[in-house]
């Protein structure tokens, strides 16, 4: 193989937090960025319980919240052995040494049921918060001809749903869940959160003032029966310019919380 060659197929290592972590994840195909930064802000300041990442991918969410949160435990769940394999060369990153300790990885299968679940490592009520980042791209949409990056990004009937049945089968009562979707997905995530969450809070990203928004990001509560609350929108950047609001800057680098408590 050549230099060139080789060097088109070796993972890339990407900065986050203003370089706080590293996440060594491919070149090509299913990375992370903006999605995985705003989710992982959407778990409160001081959280210092047991976090589950579902669909962890290379581990940008939960290692985010490691970086902003030093007493929150981790636990990376992902599926597909690639992104398994490049969690762990990020985990055994140097730059990552500060949280190993409390991050563990888990290549499990986010949609097991029942003992399956169970065996595979997921426990009943083993989490206090729950993050999930799952495909939402309809399957009507053009997909990409990259195989990882199409099973990360193409939705499957149901897959809310499924999702959703192990976060609540996973998390303590009154624990926290949080998401991130496209708006158009919202329908099916408040019918599948029915029973299960309540307490959600939505808010709307949009990427300048005057546009639609593009993202929607969830907070819910396991158990809980408090109505759904439309939080004020967050504005990815301002009317000029392409740089990002004081607000989302804060929150994509790990100085605040999108959510209060």
């Amino acid at each position: 193989m050549s230099a060139v060659s080789a060097h088109a197929h070796a993972p890339s290592v990407d900065a986050f937090h203003r370089g706080r972590f590293v996440l060594v994840q491919p070149r090509r195909g299913h990375r992370a960025g903006l999605d995985a930064m705003l989710l992982a802000a959407c778990v409160p300041d001081g959280f210092c319980g047991r976090l589950a990442d579902l669909g962890a991918g290379a581990g940008a969410a939960g290692l985010a919240v490691a970086a902003r949160c030093p007493q929150a435990r981790i636990v990376l769940v992902e599926r597909e052995a690639e992104m398994v394999a490049h969690a762990r060369l990020t985990l055994d990153h140097a730059a990552n040494a500060p949280f190993r300790g409390r991050v563990e990885l888990l290549a499990a299968d986010v949609t097991l049921t029942g003992a399956a679940r169970r065996e595979a490592g997921l426990a009943d009520a083993a989490f206090d918060f729950a993050l999930m980042n799952p495909p939402f791209n309809e399957a009507a949409d053009r997909a990409s001809p990259d195989a990882l990056r199409r099973a990360a990004h193409v939705m499957e009937d149901g897959l809310f749903g499924r999702w959703l049945r192990t976060a609540a089968a996973t998390v303590k009562p009154r624990g926290g869940l949080a998401l991130i979707a496209r708006p158009q997905s919202l329908g099916q995530i408040l019918a599948a959160l029915e029973g299960r969450f309540g307490g959600a809070r939505i808010l709307a990203l949009h990427p300048r003032p005057d546009e639609p928004a593009i993202r929607v990001v969830l907070r819910a509560v396991r158990g809980s029966r408090a109505p759904l609350s439309l939080m004020p929108p967050l504005v990815l950047h301002d009317s000029a310019g392409n740089g990002f609001s004081a607000r989302a800057d804060a929150a994509i680098n790990g100085q605040t919380a999108l959510f209060d408590g």
